[in-house]
């Protein structure tokens, strides 16, 4: 059975061709056109189609007809070719964001965009068919180019990260085998440069964290002995510091007291020798603390010395006072036989004479005493020169 449109495309006659353009352009002044260019070129052809069937009969009223029918259709295709335009100008600028995203380094940042990118392309309505496969090459050209260099690069990060998985794994191993170590200072300087070698080799991929975990433990392990160690040896060396204050005071007082006798001399000697039992109290004080004590040492001895130098002099000048009051006295005495002798000229008595000559000769005595005496303080006085 035929159809009407069949039937109504094989009318011959003029009015009735006419009349059919008529309704054509009313269709087509009535027409709802979609957003869809593809359904409405399918639309605008079937209307072409039925219209180029009509007969034309060449009347004037038939050309004025055509005109606003050959109007609408290159208003349609003027539009749909403006869109396009449009469509592609967009998805050039997608290509060349594109372009510019595929030579980045900044891999995350870069794999976001192209992400961003193909949203927007497909967001993007068709260019026509034929820019549309051209365009769709060129920016999937662009998008494979980064992708390609972004595997290339994952590979490369994979044998970095199997490189620093192995080394971390080694420093993992010496970090274990120093963590019971009491060699803090030696030990601590073998750990700076693990951890520098560790900084070295880079991230270990996902296996970094807890990479790190392993041997920072080690590392933390260490440390926290050390630190208790030094918290102890800290307390110990407070003591020791405060012990040698003392000692310290005690060498003050007896330097104060400018006696440098026997037991103030053995006991400054003591606290040297205290001191040095007491042991050091750490390097930031002891030197300090030394020099004090040194000073306070030094200051009793140099007293002590002038003061035996003057105690010395005083003894020398006593002996040589004794020395010349035991000269005078023999001057003296030789004086007084003289006188002595003399008398005895004058003497009638044997007795007064023989008392005389006792007389003389006790003074002789005493001056060979005088003399001999003198003679051990000058043995003394050479002997101490």
């Amino acid at each position: 059975m035929r159809n009407d449109v069949d039937e109504m495309f094989e009318v011959s006659d003029f009015d009735e061709d006419v009349k059919l353009r008529e309704e054509i352009l009313k269709e087509v002044r009535e027409l709802q056109l979609s957003e869809d260019w593809n359904e409405d070129f399918k639309t605008v052809m079937d209307i072409q189609r039925k219209w180029r069937r009509i007969h034309y009969w060449e009347s004037a009223y038939e050309d004025s007809l055509m005109e606003e029918f050959e109007q609408f259709v290159d208003g349609f295709f003027g539009k749909r070719n403006a869109e396009y335009k449009a469509h592609e100008d967009v998805k050039k600028a997608l290509i060349e964001r594109a372009r510019k995203a595929a030579v980045s380094e900044d891999w995350n940042k870069a794999s976001e965009d192209m992400k961003v990118l193909m949203d927007e392309w497909k967001a993007c309505p068709s260019a026509g068919r034929e820019k549309d496969d051209v365009l769709w090459e060129e920016f999937n050209s662009e998008r494979q180019k980064f992708f390609d260099r972004k595997h290339a690069h994952w590979e490369d990060m994979q044998a970095k990260f199997e490189a620093s998985q192995k080394g971390k794994q080694e420093l993992i191993e010496k970090a274990a085998s120093l963590k019971d170590s009491e060699e803090w200072k030696k030990t601590g300087e073998i750990f700076k440069e693990l951890l520098d070698a560790w900084k070295a080799f880079g991230s270990a991929g996902k296996e970094e964290e807890q990479l790190w975990e392993q041997f920072n433990a080690y590392r933390q392990a260490f440390y926290d002995r050390r630190n208790a160690h030094y918290n102890t040896l800290r307390e110990e060396f407070d003591a020791k510091y405060e012990e040698k204050q003392k000692l310290l005071e005690q060498a003050r007082n007896i330097v104060e007291t400018k006696e440098y006798t026997r037991e103030n001399t053995q006991k400054m000697k003591d606290l040297g020798v205290e001191w040095k039992g007491v042991g050091s109290c750490g390097k930031d004080r002891e030197d300090t603390i030394w020099q004090e004590f040194r000073s306070v040492m030094d200051a009793y001895f140099h007293g002590l010395k002038e003061w035996n130098e003057q105690k010395h002099a005083n003894w020398r000048n006593r002996m040589l006072d004794i020395r010349n009051r035991k000269a005078d006295l023999i001057l003296k005495q030789k004086q007084q036989i003289k006188r002595m002798q003399a008398d005895m000229v004058g003497l009638l008595g044997e007795r007064a004479i023989a008392d005389m000559e006792d007389a003389i000769a006790d003074k002789e005595a005493f001056i060979q005493e005088l003399e001999e005496e003198i003679a051990d303080i000058d043995a003394k006085l050479e002997n101490d020169k």
